[in-house]
C-alpha cells in the first residue's frame, strides 16, 4: 500500500448455515390488496334490498377490503321517480356498509340501460378507467358498457387505448363467450361480440389482463385456463345474484353471493392470487 493511501475494507457478509447473502442485496416483501365483486343486486325487486344489505357486510372485510366492484343490474327495472328511489336506496346501502374509506365502481346492466342519466347521476359514468387502490398505479380498473348485449363504441375504443405499462382488471355486465363456459347461452354475448372485445385489446397488453369479471347470469362460473387465443394468463369469472331476482332459495346451490379476491404485488409483478366465492 502506498504512503497516504487508505485501505478500503471489503464488505463483511454474515450468514446462517445454508444461507447465501450478497452485498447490498434487498428483497421486496409481497403486498396483498383485497377487493370484493358483487353482481345483480336488483334493488327494487321484491326483497332484494334486504338481501343486498345482508350480503354487503359479509362481502366487505373490515380493515382489509380496498375496493368493491358492483357488476350491473344494481337496481331493477323501475323508471322515472321510482328509479330515482331505487338508485338512492342502492347508494345509501353501499355508503352505509363501505363508509368513506372504501371506494367502489358500478358497471351498468341491462335493467339499467333505459335509465342511463339516472345511473350517471347516482353512481358513476357508464364506462371508464381508474387506478386500482393500493397498487401504486401499477393496476388499472376498467369498467365497460355492454348493457344492451353488445359493447358500446366508446368501450371498444377504451380497450384499444390500453398500455402495456400497466396491469388490468376489467368488469362488464354481460359474460363473454369464452372457452368452456357453461352459463345459459341466452345470458352470454355472441361469439362475434366476444371477438370484438378480445381483438380490441392490443397484443402487447394481453398478458397484463389479470382478470375479467362479468355478471348477468345468476350463478358462479370461473375459467382460469386459456379463455381466448392469446390470453394465456387471464382469469375469467361470472358472479351474479346478490338480490332476490331469479334467486329462489338461500342454499349454496342457488349461487347467491359474491366474490372475495386478492392481488399480490411483489416488485413490478402483480398477480390475481385469489378469487373465492362467498355465499349466503
Amino acid at each position: 500500500m502506498r504512503a497516504g493511501e487508505v485501505r478500503k475494507s471489503k464488505p463483511r457478509l454474515y450468514s446462517f448455515p445454508g444461507q447465501v447473502l450478497w452485498p447490498n442485496h434487498k428483497t421486496t416483501a409481497a403486498q396483498t390488496v383485497n377487493f370484493s365483486i358483487i353482481g345483480d343486486c336488483h334493488v327494487g325487486y321484491s326483497n332484494s334490498l334486504s338481501i343486498f344489505k345482508s350480503i354487503l357486510p359479509k362481502a366487505v372485510r373490515p380493515g382489509s377490503t380496498r375496493f368493491v366492484i358492483f357488476g350491473g343490474d344494481n337496481k331493477h327495472g323501475s323508471k322515472g321517480t321510482q328509479a330515482d328511489s331505487d338508485y338512492q336506496a342502492f347508494k345509501d346501502a353501499v355508503s352505509s356498509a363501505l363508509g368513506t374509506s372504501i371506494p367502489y365502481k358500478a358497471s351498468i346492466g341491462n335493467w339499467e340501460d333505459d335509465t342511463r342519466e339516472q345511473f350517471r347521476k347516482y353512481l358513476n359514468p357508464v364506462l371508464g378507467m381508474t387506478n386500482f387502490p393500493g397498487t401504486g398505479s401499477r393496476v388499472k380498473y376498467v369498467w365497460l358498457d355492454n348493457a344492451p348485449g353488445k359493447f358500446s363504441y366508446d368501450s371498444i375504443s377504451l380497450l384499444k387505448s390500453l398500455s402495456a405499462n400497466y396491469y388490468y382488471l376489467i368488469d362488464c355486465h354481460w359474460p363473454l363467450r369464452v372457452n368452456g363456459i357453461t352459463v345459459d347461452s341466452s345470458h352470454v354475448l355472441s361469439a362475434e361480440e366476444t371477438g370484438h372485445f378480445f381483438n380490441a385489446i392490443p397484443a402487447s397488453v394481453r398478458d397484463k389482463v389479470l382478470g375479467i369479471f362479468t355478471h348477468h347470469a345468476h350463478t358462479f362460473f370461473e375459467n382460469t385456463s386459456t379463455i381466448y387465443t392469446g390470453f394465456t394468463k387471464t382469469r375469467f369469472y361470472v358472479c351474479g345474484c346478490s338480490g332476490a331476482y331469479n334467486c329462489r332459495c338461500n342454499s349454496s346451490a342457488c349461487g347467491r353471493g359474491y366474490y372475495n379476491a386478492s392481488l399480490t404485488l411483489q416488485g413490478n409483478q402483480v398477480t390475481l392470487s385469489s378469487v373465492t366465492p362467498g355465499r349466503m
